[in-house]
């Protein structure tokens, strides 16, 4: 019997998928549906009716909830059971995740603790560290901190000067330096530290208890956002840590902070689309009561148009989400079944799509925003006042972009990881540019036009791939080892990728929801992915020019363009109807229902 082979991260730029080769959120088991109304009776119930308190960080608020959370479980959703976990799958923690982010300074607190507080153990502890800190932090019983920002270093974490040196009798690190920008850091009883041991180039990572000599904070930031999420400084001065304690190895530290990271940016993209049906359902209620000119403003095209493109950016992102998640599963199944270890298949397939997950950072992040200011907007004058959800919204929502490294470091980051996964010939990208850049030569197909379902989605989605693999392709070779510095070209290629991933994404959730509920119960689904990718044409048109006009010149430069234009060409659409049309859907349920 052949074994089958998953996806690899990036393979969507070269290989085909088919639409049964992907999950998508409608395939929900009943289990977790069930964690799912677990997560949301939770919400409602205990963090909803206190989102001023919590704002206003009522003593010990956070603290409780943290703990009443631990007690149903949703602390522990991704550890195994052995540590008094869940032990639930990739995909079932990407949907708590989801639902957990829709207030956003609980959601801060819930994913710093249960994932870059408590993955850190969980994938690099010992045996005896797994079991002396896990089932706490399950519990939470310990509320779980991560100490890497330092006021010198924050892209640049490998910059920081937190220092620890071995103490005469070899059984304590000495601990000195200071974090910033620390969630969790005003009651958190575990955090992950990261420092350099002596004169070591590279960091290491410990764990230290609150109980530890040597620990101090500094006041309570005010932010502009967020204001019910603890964040602090944090000092060490010649705090002691048991050698036992250091995490990992020697110099890993820089390695465990990437890879939790990877986690950190999809978890956060998971997050952030809770938080945006959140407010999609609170933009469709007010738009349905609101009333102005004798009917309620939901009647509005203009208003229509801003809720149907709304729910658009995140339909396709969530497809993407899922479709990432799972393909994560998927090699964790696949390299467990070659002997490794739960922990070990975890890192490794995380950071497998390590791009994925940057991507998704970014799109989301960035839809959450666009999704709130239209929420603002339609909410008019109330959109503007305390008084009414949108305001706190729209300041939660801007740290987002800043959060998991910031959206124009993980830009770059997207190219970074697949390039050298290309250079590593572990992805066939250079190839495939290469055969890109013949193609333009060729005479273009004029034959007839078909007009079946997504006949021609899948060509452009297609033809948007082969504009990503021709400007990336054509930058490396002008640029080779210097494009890292062309910050500007990264972003724009990383754009493209982007547009190629969502895109690619959406359309085959779409064919794959149409297999199981035909094609006339998916009328809105459809519209969504039309609209996106006739938007996507645009982008990817406008972001390849500006990368091409940048670097290329003469003759090379017009065949790349002309062939840029070939690749985006869109024969048009009615997307306004598009958009009313998602939009009565929204309106009718009162809700965000897709």
């Amino acid at each position: 019997m052949t074994t089958k082979k998953y996806p690899k991260g990036g393979e969507f730029l070269v290989k085909e998928t088919k639409p049964q080769d992907i999950f998508i959120p409608e395939e929900f088991s009943e289990e977790q549906i069930m964690i799912k109304e677990t997560c949301r009776d939770f919400l409602e119930k205990e963090v909803a009716p206190l989102l001023d308190e919590i704002d206003n960080k009522k003593d010990g608020l956070m603290v409780e909830l943290l703990g009443k959370a631990g007690e149903l479980g949703l602390l522990g959703i991704a550890i195994p059971e052995k540590y008094e976990g869940f032990g639930q799958d990739m995909n079932t923690s990407m949907l708590s995740t989801e639902i957990m982010g829709t207030y956003s300074s609980f959601a801060v607190a819930f994913a710093a603790h249960a994932g870059i507080s408590t993955l850190p153990i969980l994938y690099y502890g010992t045996e005896t560290q797994k079991s002396k800190y896990l089932p706490k932090l399950a519990s939470g019983e310990y509320k779980g901190a991560y100490c890497l920002t330092e006021p010198g270093a924050g892209s640049d974490a490998s910059s920081c000067k937190s220092k620890v040196i071995l103490d005469k009798d070899s059984k304590h690190y000495i601990l000195n330096g200071q974090k910033m920008w620390i969630t969790n850091a005003g009651f958190a009883d575990v955090f992950t530290v990261f420092a350099k041991i002596d004169d070591d180039k590279n960091l290491s990572a410990f764990i230290v208890e609150k109980t530890f000599n040597g620990i101090s904070l500094g006041l309570e930031e005010p932010k502009m956002g967020i204001k019910g999420s603890s964040t602090c400084m944090i000092f060490f001065e010649d705090c002691k840590i048991p050698v036992e304690n250091l995490l990992g190895e020697r110099g890993d530290g820089f390695r465990i902070a990437l890879n939790v990271l990877n986690n950190g940016r999809l978890k956060l993209a998971a997050a952030v689309l809770g938080a945006g049906k959140n407010v999609i359902t609170n933009t469709i209620t007010y738009a349905n009561e609101r009333v102005q000119f004798g009917k309620s403003i939901s009647n509005f095209g203009a208003i229509k148009a801003k809720m149907g493109q709304q729910c658009i950016r995140l339909f396709a992102i969530e497809s993407a989400i899922y479709r990432c998640s799972n393909d994560i599963h998927n090699n964790i199944t696949e390299l467990m079944a070659a002997g490794m270890s739960k922990e070990d298949a975890l890192i490794h397939a995380q950071k497998e799509f390590a791009a994925e997950s940057a991507i998704l950072k970014v799109a989301s992040s960035e839809a959450l925003d666009y999704v709130v200011d239209e929420g603002v907007q339609i909410y008019g004058g109330m959109g503007y006042s305390s008084e009414a959800p949108m305001e706190r919204a729209y300041r939660d929502s801007r740290i987002n972009r800043i959060f998991e490294g910031t959206n124009e470091i993980n830009r770059m980051l997207v190219v970074d990881f697949l390039m050298k996964k290309a250079f590593k010939n572990e992805l066939p990208l250079l190839v495939a540019s290469q055969a890109v850049a013949k193609e333009l030569m060729s005479i273009p197909d004029f034959g007839e036009i078909d007009e079946s379902l997504f006949v021609r989605e899948n060509k452009l989605v297609a033809n948007f791939k082969k504009a990503a693999l021709l400007v990336s392709g054509a930058a490396a070779q002008k640029f080779m080892q210097k494009l890292g510095t062309e910050q500007e070209i990264l972003m724009g290629i990383s754009d493209i990728i982007a547009d190629c991933y969502l895109s690619d994404s959406v359309l085959l959730r779409v064919e794959r929801l149409i297999e199981l509920k035909g094609e006339g119960n998916c009328k809105e689904q459809i519209a969504m992915a039309e609209v996106f990718i006739y938007d996507a044409a645009d982008r990817i048109h406008k972001n390849a020019k500006d990368a091409l006009n940048s670097f290329a010149e003469g003759d090379e430069l017009r065949m790349m363009l002309l062939g840029i234009k070939r690749f985006t060409k869109h024969s048009g659409l009615n997307s306004k109807d598009k958009r009313r049309l998602i939009a009565d859907k929204l309106i009718e349920e009162n809700k965000h229902c897709f």
